[in-house]
């Protein structure tokens, strides 16, 4: 049986099994994300974990969380989403679960007044969210690593 529904603090070690999938390394980013993630699950004004279970197993997730910043013309609330960490398990690809989790966090995102999502797509990613309505930007992205 396949189900989407929001993660619970129970479902950590299946979240981060899911996350580490998506680097090539480990460390303490795990104990840092669990940590979080405890902090975090219970808040759904700050945060959306859907997740799909397929016979009792998380097999697909994705996070939404809300970055407040200055209101200004593209952002005239100044409450954006942040979506990230969109993985699906390889032996469940190509079922949709993307797509789902992608429209669960957009719904969320409505839900709350967000003015818009943004995310960071990788090229095999970027289908999935092009469908759903997202576009290129022309600004690009830069990061300071503290």
């Amino acid at each position: 049986m396949t189900v989407i529904r929001t993660a619970v603090p129970e479902d950590a070690p299946q979240l981060l099994d899911l996350w580490a999938m998506l680097f090539d390394e480990d460390g303490p980013w795990r104990a840092n994300a669990q940590e979080w993630f405890a902090r975090t699950a219970d808040d759904p004004g700050t945060a959306r974990f859907p997740v799909i279970e397929v016979d009792g197993v998380i097999v697909a997730t994705a996070i939404g969380t809300l970055e407040l910043g200055v209101p200004n013309p593209h952002c005239p609330r100044g409450r954006t989403v942040r979506l990230a960490n969109v993985v699906t398990h390889p032996a469940h690809r190509g079922r949709g679960y993307g797509t789902a989790l992608v429209g669960d966090v957009v719904d969320w995102a409505r839900s709350i007044n967000a003015d818009r999502v943004d995310l960071s797509a990788t090229p095999e990613g970027e289908p999935i969210y092009a469908k759903t309505g997202f576009v290129r930007t022309s600004a690009p992205r830069m990061k300071l690593t503290l």
